[in-house]
């Protein structure tokens, strides 16, 4: 500002001259000059230390998009394997015309699993499981022989069983984590049908022979980890406990013979999932 005033007199100065021939002339000349130096000689320069204002974020193209979080799909299907594991104990069967000793073990067992699972909160999911209903086999535990008949390690009953389970998990860590653990607990119920004595068994029981399993109804556990491949694409593997209670009666010839049988199943889960 103080270059350009000091400037300013000897300009106006040389105008004047050029302009002064007659005095009408420089009247109106110098009026001129006035006019258009004034706004020049008052303005204030830009200070160099003054930042330009930054452009709009939305016109700077290479600006990179906040980063989202990733969508929390509300639904999960599962399809797997289940690996079922029996420690069956029952109190020797009774009943009139009945050997003492009687007892039965049950066959592990392996079948395909689905669950269905509903989102609640970021750790709470309610999920339903249930197998493709196995066969389980039935052996004969106690005399080597009943009579002349052999009764010890054979295959005395079959039923299948459908046993559906529904719990309540609760997921460690963030929802995007990779890699979560996770508990569950709830209930079990189990459906025996089909159930049939085979031909060792009718011939240990003195005749032909129908069995019944009632229902059984009890808490249910799990452990699990699930790994997280994509936003969809998820594997787990689980170990599951229940208590499996059913009341055993058999009737051949109108003779009843009866015990109760705690299955005591322990599974193990393999599956994949796909959440929508």
């Amino acid at each position: 500002m103080t270059s350009i005033n000091r400037l300013a007199p000897s300009f106006t100065t040389q105008l004047a001259s050029a302009c002064a021939s007659p005095g009408q002339r420089f009247t109106a000349c110098g009026a001129a000059c006035v006019a258009v130096l004034l706004p020049l000689l008052c303005s204030s320069p830009a200070r160099a230390d003054e930042a330009a204002p930054p452009p709009a974020a939305a016109a700077n193209p290479a600006a990179a998009p906040a980063e989202t979080a990733e969508p929390a799909y509300a639904n999960t299907l599962r399809a797997g394997y289940y690996f079922v594991h029996y420690s069956a104990t029952a109190a020797n069967l009774s009943g009139p015309f009945t050997p003492p000793g009687i007892n039965f073990s049950v066959n592990h067992v392996d079948t395909p699993y689905f669950a269905y699972l509903r989102r609640i909160t970021d750790h709470l999911q309610l999920e339903l499981a249930a197998g493709v209903p196995p066969t389980t086999h039935t052996i004969g535990r106690g005399p080597a022989f009943l009579g002349s008949v052999p009764f010890n390690g054979q295959e005395v009953a079959t039923a299948k069983w459908f046993s559906p389970t529904v719990l309540l998990d609760y997921s460690f860590f963030d929802e995007q984590a990779r890699l979560r653990p996770y508990l569950g607990a709830g209930f079990n119920y189990t459906h025996f049908y089909q159930r049939n004595s085979t031909a060792a068994g009718n011939a240990a029981n003195g005749g032909p022979t129908t069995t019944d399993l009632s229902d059984s109804f009890g808490p249910a556990g799990t452990a699990g980890l699930s790994y997280r491949f994509t936003k969809r694409i998820t594997a787990i593997a689980s170990f599951s406990i229940a208590t499996v209670k059913s009341d055993y009666d058999s009737n051949t010839s109108g003779i009843d013979r009866r015990t109760t049988v705690d299955f005591h199943p322990t599974t193990w889960v393999v599956a994949v999932g796909y959440s929508f």
